[in-house]
């Protein structure tokens, strides 16, 4: 059974928790995690770039010259994409890049990237986090003491804009409610920092 070393906000250790073993201790399904985090910066890309074709760029409807007796190139207009100021061949063009993955998959994939990280060692849990206003330094001194160094999610049980400012001017943390967890930023972060409540409703919502 997979475990999380536990301290409370100060940063002090109250000794270790057992995590559900069908969520933190599931075989790491390599090839879904990877599939998955293709599809998932597939599906942020926006998709807005656009170039015109020698149709759609605006001039070039008169023949520039007479196709003989000058000693020129032949060209039918200034638009032809061998021009300057002449349309693309071939250019980008708006398009949805998105691709759908099923939800058991999508559940799939999060068990394995949270016992990737379980089984390094990665997630700590802190029994409560409650700021009256926006800390930097309180943040910083939490995760210094909770040894979460290098790139750091802070996952809290609910959206918490206080956390979430306290967080956002650390360069290596990122904070999100646990109902925004996904592969691409389990991934990308060497520590999970999950909240008492943030554990709780990772097992009840991802256990099979």
């Amino acid at each position: 059974m997979p475990k999380a070393a536990v301290f409370n906000q100060e940063g002090e250790p109250l000794g270790e928790t057992e995590l559900s073993g069908s969520v933190f201790g599931t075989q790491v399904n390599e090839h879904l995690l990877y599939e998955t985090t293709v599809i998932m910066r597939a599906n942020r890309r926006v998709g807005t770039a656009s170039t015109k074709t020698r149709a759609e760029v605006r001039g070039g409807g008169r023949k520039p010259w007479r196709q003989k007796g000058l000693g020129r190139a032949r060209h039918g207009s200034i638009r032809s994409p061998l021009w300057r100021g002449g349309g693309v061949v071939f250019g980008p063009s708006p398009r949805d890049y998105r691709h759908a993955l099923p939800r058991k998959a999508r559940r799939e994939a999060l068990r394995s990237a949270l016992s990737a990280r379980a089984r390094e060692g990665g997630i700590v849990v802190v029994e409560e986090l409650s700021l009256e206003r926006p800390r930097t330094a309180a943040v910083a001194r939490l995760l210094e003491r909770v040894g979460a160094t290098g790139r750091t999610l802070l996952v809290t049980g609910r959206p918490d804009a206080l956390v979430a400012r306290s967080a956002r001017n650390l360069p290596a943390v990122t904070s999100l409610p646990v109902t925004n967890l996904n592969v691409l930023d389990v991934m990308a972060h060497d520590r999970l920092v999950l909240t008492r409540d943030a554990l709780t409703w990772l097992e009840e919502a991802l256990a099979p």
